[in-house]
């Protein structure tokens, strides 16, 4: 039963927006506690505690639910229909009363607008839940115009995390990631932005996403990281070659967006799905006619084994995600609610040592076709961001550069 009045309105449908307007531009529950300890908590390798209640799971220190929810899509969906808003906001709030205690969204999204409905959304109950939001994108903040590139400079940052807590209707942001790695600004000038912004209260832990490997590791001497948020999914297991290994060295945690491949695999596509030119998936070759026929075997294997562990594709799928690491949380968005009742439910399927062991191999024999995601958003992961050094030395050859010409 859900605690809070719900609004009135109806059933919307489908998943996600944000990648897809990337693209078409070119650039493509902290109680009292928790407060306290996320200000200073501080990750310490190998030694970090990794254990979490019934239901809970470990980013480094901070406890989150098993399962979150991915805040994206729900202003406009990739086929770009308007999901219903107080529908939006009915659902953010069900999954609350369903265990959900962690809410992932960014300024970008929108811009702008998811931030609101989150807000909006967890009002009732914003000191027992823990949200993340993101920056990293050249947004102007005047008038949200998405701007060509990236813009991670420390003042830009901290006018966006003011802005978005207005937009949140909070004093804080739990988790607060680098959406992407700025290629412009050192990962340590990067840190100190956020350094200033924990020692004020307003974030009280802080991540990277889709980062290269080398500035996960100089970020984390700079100021001790909680998670690393990247796409990762039984179809996309990148994440398995480096990162996920040094997130484990480093005690670091990590989250999985698109822990369902984009709707892939939770059944509902087949291999004679096709998208219209303005959905995301229309310009990714993952979801290509051809590739969709050889990347059913990995849907039909999910189907089995929903089948045999007597849950749903979209369950086995995420499930599969929580048996590979403890501090593994998958982050699956939605706009329908019974999708969301679906996903929350995953944490209860479990494998033995065996039959994760069997599921493991099948799923590594199965070859995906297809690139993840359009080459110009893809362009923006695995980024390395310049060693500070380098990038004094680009300043001060720019500023001799424009001393010159004014001469």
């Amino acid at each position: 039963m859900n605690r809070y009045k719900p609004v009135d309105g109806n059933d919307s449908v489908d998943r996600r927006n944000f990648i897809a307007k990337t693209l078409a531009a070119g650039a493509g529950l902290a109680a009292s506690a928790a407060l306290a300890e996320g200000s200073s908590a501080q990750q310490t390798g190998r030694g970090s505690k990794r254990d979490a209640a019934p239901g809970k799971r470990r980013l480094g220190r901070l406890e989150v639910s098993a399962v979150g929810i991915g805040v994206q899509n729900m202003h406009r969906k990739y086929d770009t229909s308007v999901p219903y808003r107080p529908e939006m906001i009915n659902i953010l709030r069900a999954a609350y009363d369903r265990g959900i205690t962690f809410f992932d969204t960014a300024e970008a999204y929108g811009p702008w607008e998811n931030e609101r409905i989150l807000g909006e959304a967890i009002q009732p109950f914003r000191n027992k839940v823990r949200i993340t939001s993101k920056y990293g994108w050249n947004i102007d903040q005047q008038t949200g115009k998405r701007l060509p590139g990236l813009n991670s400079k420390p003042d830009h940052i901290k006018l966006v995390v003011e802005n978005s807590l207005k937009r949140l209707r909070t004093d804080r942001i739990d988790l607060l990631y680098q959406h992407r790695v700025d290629p412009q600004v050192p990962i340590e000038d990067v840190a100190g932005a956020i350094k200033d912004l924990m020692d004020q209260g307003k974030v009280l832990h802080w991540g990277l996403s889709e980062p290269g490997v080398q500035t996960i590791r100089r970020a984390h001497k700079t100021l001790p990281l909680t998670a690393i948020q990247n796409e990762y999914s039984m179809a996309t297991r990148d994440p398995e070659k480096a990162v996920i290994p040094l997130c484990e060295e480093l005690g670091i945690g990590f989250v999985c967006w698109w822990p369902l491949d984009c709707q892939l695999l939770t059944g509902w596509i087949d291999k004679d799905t096709r998208f219209s030119p303005g959905d995301l998936r229309a310009a990714t070759p993952r979801f290509s006619p051809e590739s969709l026929a050889q990347n059913m075997k990995l849907v039909d294997l999910i189907k089995t084994w929903a089948q045999r562990k007597q849950a749903s594709p979209a369950q086995i799928a995420l499930a599969w995600l929580m048996a590979q690491k403890p501090w593994i949380v998958p982050i699956p968005g939605t706009t329908v609610m019974a999708h969301m009742i679906e996903n929350s439910g995953a944490d209860s399927v479990k494998f033995t040592s065996s039959e994760i062991a069997e599921l493991n191999s099948a799923v590594r024999a199965i070859e995906i076709k297809g690139q993840r995601l359009p080459d110009a958003v893809l362009v923006f992961s695995g980024v390395e961001a310049p060693p500070k050094s380098q990038a004094a030395k680009g300043r001060r050859y720019t500023e001799g550069i424009l001393k010159r010409a004014a001469k």
